[in-house]
């Protein structure tokens, strides 16, 4: 053979070579992204699946399950023992209040309507009461009030009045001549003009009060007089609950909380009314003898510790997996931007952010906080029992809620999820519009029924009472109460109340129930077609979207083995 014949045949076999080489090297770049797609398609079924369906393929026991039935069990326990205690610190505030309204309102009854008086005299009579009633409060009142005591002295009460700088009215002949400033002196904590102080333990005559001192009431010129006064009490009944007492302080010292002659409407009526702060606080020495205190404060400790720990527990897998679904949704993110030179859209990025984890996140967070916070007023360091409340609240309302996530994986209980899910827009459109309208019916009703009808004198009372006609309540007192004001009025209130009646009751609230029955039909429907499927849509129901995310995985699957268009 030539040397250049076999110099050709060395080409071929090299060239030979060479395309078995680049064919190797594609089929050998095929099956790692067969496998690659592969492998993120398996994670994203795994990551989807229930907690039934996870067991079933990889033996995993669902922890969080079990852990959130624990949760519900104990935390609405601890809610159940805190909220006992929180209503016998409420019920004895409120009943000290009351009892301190009937010791130093003379003539007081427990009555809807405003307690006033009427003539000089009854101010007087009033005035001195109260002060007798202070002086002789051991020998009066059958509760543990006592007076407060600073630096070893009683704290004294405090006989202010308020009035206008300068006032000359006669109304005989129209005339008047007033300066409307405020006289103010500066005393403690309070901007009032002419103040007496009663020390109690020393005696005072009840006559010397109009006559004998300096302080003189000008009816033309006053606004209000104010009392004001410091009490302590000793709440026992806690003792019977094998809890240690508290002790209270209530202030009425200053102008919103204090006894009150209200006298600036200068109508002939002058209000009197009685409000008080409550601080509670440690008492400074106790011993209860024959009490479990102790032990049951011991017990309420490691119940609320073993809280705590379960909440955290959940807390840090909660966590975990949604920086699993983080990390799942960038994995994905890249891969379809690789494939498809496309970027991954907010609501498939949403799909990878369990709202469900959010929300226990946020209650394990809330039952954490209420727990150190229920610790620490079961040790007498705190007394903040209105706050612990509302964090223990919110948080069982959550936790609770939380579960429904787990029976949403079955059909027949995921359709109210689904039911609420798809409805929210529409029924937030919808109640945009019904609340503007709500709104100028409360408007209308403040300014023009306000001064006609108790239920319409603040803006507030006025939705209250709206809210109330909306669901069939008051409108039978909201019409009686009217009879009796002029026909302008009274034909201005048929019409408003029966044009807000029409409106609302009969049209707003029929379509807002008609947007959640046609939500309700239209998943239902679809339910029922998805059963025909050849894929089990059960998992489906429970999230709706990230079937589009395994979707677009199995579109890439088909472009690489050429077979598209069939899924």
């Amino acid at each position: 053979m030539s040397e250049a014949a076999l110099m050709s045949e060395q080409a071929l076999v090299d060239s030979g070579s060479n395309g078995n080489i680049l064919a190797h090297s594609t089929v050998n770049k095929a099956s790692v992204g067969l496998q690659a797609l592969e492998e993120l398609r398996r994670k994203l079924k795994y990551f989807f699946m229930s907690p039934c369906e996870k067991y079933r393929a990889r033996g995993r026991k669902p922890w969080k399950l079990m852990l959130q039935i624990l949760k519900i069990a104990i935390i609405t326990i601890q809610l159940i023992s805190f909220g006992l205690s929180n209503e016998m610190m409420v019920r004895f505030t409120e009943e000290n209040l009351v009892s301190f309204r009937h010791l130093f309102l003379k003539d007081y009854q427990d009555r809807g309507n405003v307690h006033a008086i009427y003539t000089k005299s009854e101010v007087h009579d009033h005035i001195n009461h109260v002060i007798m009633r202070y002086l002789t409060l051991h020998n009066v009142t059958v509760g543990t009030h006592a007076f407060q005591r600073v630096h070893g002295t009683f704290t004294p009460l405090a006989l202010c009045q308020l009035f206008y700088r300068h006032s000359n009215i006669s109304p005989s002949i129209e005339t008047f001549d007033i300066d409307p400033h405020v006289e103010k002196g500066l005393i403690p904590d309070l901007l009032l003009a002419e103040c007496v102080y009663v020390y109690p333990m020393k005696p005072f005559h009840s006559q010397a009060l109009p006559h004998g001192t300096n302080f003189t009431l000008d009816f033309q010129r006053l606004l209000a007089v104010n009392i004001f006064l410091n009490l302590k009490a000793i709440n026992l009944q806690t003792v019977r609950h094998d809890e240690l007492p508290d002790c209270y302080n209530f202030s009425i010292i200053n102008l919103a909380k204090s006894i009150e002659f209200d006298n600036r409407a200068q109508s002939g009526q002058i209000k009197v009314s009685l409000n008080s702060d409550v601080e509670i606080y440690v008492c400074r020495d106790w011993n209860v003898s024959g009490s479990n205190a102790v032990s049951h404060f011991l017990m309420m400790v490691l119940f609320d510790s073993l809280v705590i720990l379960s909440c955290l527990l959940s807390l840090t897998l909660c966590i975990r997996s949604v920086i699993s679904g983080i990390q799942l949704l960038s994995e994905y993110s890249r891969f379809v931007s690789a494939h498809r030179g496309r970027s991954v859209s907010w609501s498939e990025r949403m799909e990878f952010i369990n709202g469900w984890y959010i929300l226990i996140i946020i209650s394990d967070t809330l039952t954490v906080s209420g727990s150190a916070l229920k610790i620490c007023i079961h040790s007498k360091e705190l007394t903040s029992y209105n706050v612990c409340s509302i964090l223990l609240g919110t948080a069982t309302i959550l936790v609770w809620i939380g579960v429904i996530r787990y029976l949403g994986f079955f059909q027949k209980y995921n359709i109210l999820i689904l039911t609420l899910q798809a409805a929210l827009p529409s029924v937030i459109r919808f109640s945009l519009c019904a609340v503007l309208i709500y709104l100028s019916y409360c408007f209308c009703g403040w300014i023009v029924l306000g001064p006609h009808h108790e239920n319409f004198r603040t803006f507030n009372m006025v939705a209250y009472c709206l809210f109330s006609m909306i669901n069939g309540d008051a409108i039978y007192s909201t019409f009686t109460k009217l009879r009796e004001r002029s026909w302008v009025v009274w034909f201005f209130s048929r019409i408003y109340v029966y044009s807000f009646i029409s409106i609302f009751t009969y049209m707003v609230l029929s379509l807002f129930i008609a947007i959640i029955t046609n939500t309700y039909e239209t998943i239902k429907e679809r339910s029922w077609t998805k059963k025909a499927c050849e894929f089990n849509w059960r998992r489906s129901l429970t999230t709706t979207r990230e079937w589009h995310v395994l979707k677009w995985v199995g579109t890439l699957e088909q472009d690489q083995t050429g077979d598209r268009g069939k899924w």
